[in-house]
């Protein structure tokens, strides 16, 4: 059993990352990439389920869901946290399900007619105890840890099947793992030119043309604004996203929207680059969590105080990019059309998880 000592020390460290997670909403705290935050949560959840009092798979469920939600109300943007909480509670619906001799697919497997009429299976099917339960669900919340520190990697691997010699690639703002994708391909002695958009306010796209110089590719930074008119020279766009939807569309950094249309509009192929721990059940018309708004100095300073009396001005960090404008997805598990999303959510999560 689990000492006091272990527990007040285990509520501290839950109060530190939520305390990190509402900083960097704020954007007071140090900004930290997705797959930090995946990594960061699901070793915490994995302290939840070896350090805490539960007796049986339904008690820790309580749990897990109780704390993921405060997690997920903390920084309501950032999806990737309430995704691992959905997956550790796969995880253990899983092991339990293991542990009764049944097999989680075939309680899934069940008729539309059973499904609208029983109204999903009860909590009570996780009352009964068994003893190997945590040490399989821990070992299991383990191997989903390796996953996700090798996601960047399965995603670069995959550069050569998509970057082809003396294409003109554009890109967004800066990811870490399109940085990577584009990365791996130059290492590999493949030729190319990758036009960055620089994404103003913020200007990440300086970073990223940066960073892409540096390990000799050859780079040209646009505004915005000249993204339509460079757009016929591109032979494929490659961007991140911060959370594939539901539905196949993105929730993407501002600006991805016209640069989508425009690709669309010159049929140029749109890649997504996307570990699958931001694949989210959320839908694009869940208006509160959808949209966050920054402080716009950087559009108009305060400097400009005689303007600012007489103008709202709002400034979105997020776009919503509709899955008919999309073309590919690259995961760490491969690559998958938009409209395949719904089939990988049904594997990553539980129906019953959808709402924590």
């Amino acid at each position: 059993m689990p000492g006091p000592y272990k527990e007040t020390d285990l509520t501290e460290r839950v109060e530190a990352f939520l305390s990190e997670l509402k900083r960097e909403g704020c954007g007071t705290g140090p900004l930290r990439g997705s797959a930090e935050t995946a990594r960061e949560t699901t070793a915490l959840l994995r302290r939840i389920v070896a350090q805490t009092r539960w007796s049986n798979a339904g008690d820790l469920m309580e749990i897990i869901r109780k704390e993921g939600r405060r997690m997920a109300a903390a920084q309501p943007s950032e999806t990737t946290v309430g995704n691992m909480v959905r997956r550790v509670l796969k995880i253990i619906r899983e092991e339990y399900a293991r542990s009764r001799g049944s097999s989680e697919e075939t309680d899934q497997q069940e008729s539309l007619h059973k499904l609208l009429t029983s109204g999903g299976l009860s909590e009570e099917n996780f009352r009964q105890y068994f003893p190997p339960l945590k040490a399989n669900v821990i070992e299991t919340i383990n191997e989903l840890l390796t996953e996700l520190e090798g996601t960047t990697d399965n995603i670069a691997m995959q550069a050569l099947e998509h970057i082809h010699s003396n294409e003109v690639i554009m890109t967004i703002g800066r990811s870490r793992t399109v940085e990577a994708f584009l990365k791996d391909a130059a290492k590999k002695k493949r030729k190319f030119h990758v036009i960055v958009a620089e994404c103003a306010p913020f200007c990440q796209g300086h970073e990223m043309a940066t960073s892409l110089s540096k390990a000799d590719i050859e780079t040209t930074v646009i505004t915005d604004a000249a993204i339509f008119a460079v757009m016929s020279r591109v032979n494929k766009v490659i961007i991140g996203t911060q959370t594939v939807l539901a539905n196949g569309g993105l929730r993407a950094v501002n600006g991805t929207h016209t640069l989508a249309l425009a690709a669309k509009h010159h049929s140029t192929p749109l890649i997504i680059c996307a570990p699958m721990f931001k694949l989210s059940p959320q839908f694009p018309n869940e208006e509160d969590t959808f949209h966050k708004f920054v402080s716009p100095h950087e559009v108009l300073p305060f400097t400009e105080g005689e303007i600012l009396s007489k103008v709202n001005v709002h400034c979105p960090v997020f776009d919503y990019v509709p899955p008919e404008l999309i073309t590919l997805f690259i995961s760490n598990i491969g690559g998958h059309a938009p409209s395949y999303i719904y089939r990988l959510m049904s594997e990553l999560y539980h129906p019953e998880d959808h709402e924590l």
